[in-house]
């Protein structure tokens, strides 16, 4: 399959033999030929090699080279492949040199290692070894000044070379930041995107308990303005109830089926103070659970006499609500002897 990458792999590859080939285009006499051509196999094999070695998918990056997370682009160098490089940078310009001879060391056959030594380490620094490329680097200055000289070094190939490296770091640089900014506004977005459904979901909410308002207070405020706000006994009473149901729709909505709505307001028609509190402890709970739940609470309801009733889910790992209910104890109220209703309904059975 044709990509970027296969294309800059297969232009590294050709420029890299291309820069090897120029060392076997003998113009003069080589004292110790065999030299150039094993200098030419180690500089080829280990310049392959850094073009094509990937580290396994759940490799962890080096301690000392660590790769920046949102990073994209070339995966980090192995730690061997860096190592053959670096060998590569320190041996191959010194045996060239030695090999073709004093006279032939400005030759072009015998310069080729400036060319090659430095795209070699701009492979490395394209693959993460920031260090490695530029200690390769300034090994290739030093071998390369010392046997032909600083003058003839930068005129043949050494300030290139350490262009290709610098400018291979800002590139990479800027790829990392740009890959970085991509993934803080990726996570940005998902965040907007997060609270968008959010608020779209309160409102849906808030919709569904106006209507509900309006189902449940709208007879009595319709009976309330027709009268002119003279209400008698039983429109009071139905406001009471009334206001009982908005409060429990709005306060315990997971305690909630058409049972124990019809039990809270027969407690209530009856002159029952009823509170119903979700205080958490539902979360998670399937239909099914909430199911029986709701019948035993209906369940505790009808048979419950007290003239207070407070039902209270629970954040206990094993109550899911409880159920207090209060009486006048003779002419006054006593913490002790005014309970008389007390039930916990505890959580379903899963299997």
């Amino acid at each position: 399959m044709i990509s970027v990458r296969n294309v800059l792999v297969g232009l590294a590859f050709a420029f890299t033999g291309y820069l090897a080939a120029r060392g076997l285009w003998w113009t003069a006499t080589v004292p110790q030929p065999w030299v150039v051509i094993v200098s030419l196999g180690l500089y080829l094999a280990t310049t392959w090699l850094c073009l094509l070695w990937e580290p396994p998918k759940d490799a962890v990056p080096d301690a000392a080279y660590p790769q920046a997370v949102g990073t994209r682009g070339p995966a980090q160098l192995p730690s061997i492949a860096a190592a053959l490089a670096l060998a590569c940078a320190f041996l191959v310009p010194s045996a060239i040199s030695v090999a073709v001879g004093h006279d032939s060391r400005t030759m072009s056959f015998a310069t080729w290692y400036l060319g090659g030594i430095g795209a070699l380490m701009t492979i490395v620094m394209v693959r993460r070894r920031t260090w490695v490329a530029w200690i390769g680097t300034a090994a290739l200055a030093v071998a390369s000044m010392v046997w032909m000289g600083p003058l003839n070094a930068l005129g043949l190939g050494l300030v290139g070379s350490v262009v290709w490296v610098a400018s291979a770091q800002l590139l990479l640089r800027s790829m990392d930041r740009a890959a970085r900014d991509t993934a803080r506004l990726a996570q940005l977005q998902r965040a907007a995107s997060a609270w968008q459904a959010s608020q779209v979901g309160r409102q849906r909410e808030r919709r569904v308990q106006v209507q509900q308002a309006l189902v449940v207070a709208g007879p009595v405020l319709a009976r309330t303005v027709s009268t002119g706000g003279r209400l008698n006994a039983a429109d009071r009473l139905e406001a009471r109830l009334a206001e009982g149901r908005l409060r429990d729709e709005m306060r315990g909505p997971r305690l909630l089926d058409d049972d124990v709505r019809a039990e809270l307001e027969r407690a209530r028609r009856r002159g029952a103070n009823v509170t119903v509190l979700d205080e958490g402890g539902l979360e998670g709970l399937d239909e099914d659970s909430l199911s029986i739940i709701r019948a035993q609470l209906a369940d505790t309801l009808r048979s419950a006499a007290s003239d207070r009733l407070y039902i209270r889910t629970s954040p206990h790992d094993t109550i899911a609500v409880t159920v207090v209910g209060r009486s006048a104890a003779g002419a006054g109220w006593s913490d002790e002897d005014a309970v008389d209703l007390w039930r916990e309904i505890a959580h379903p059975q899963t299997d």
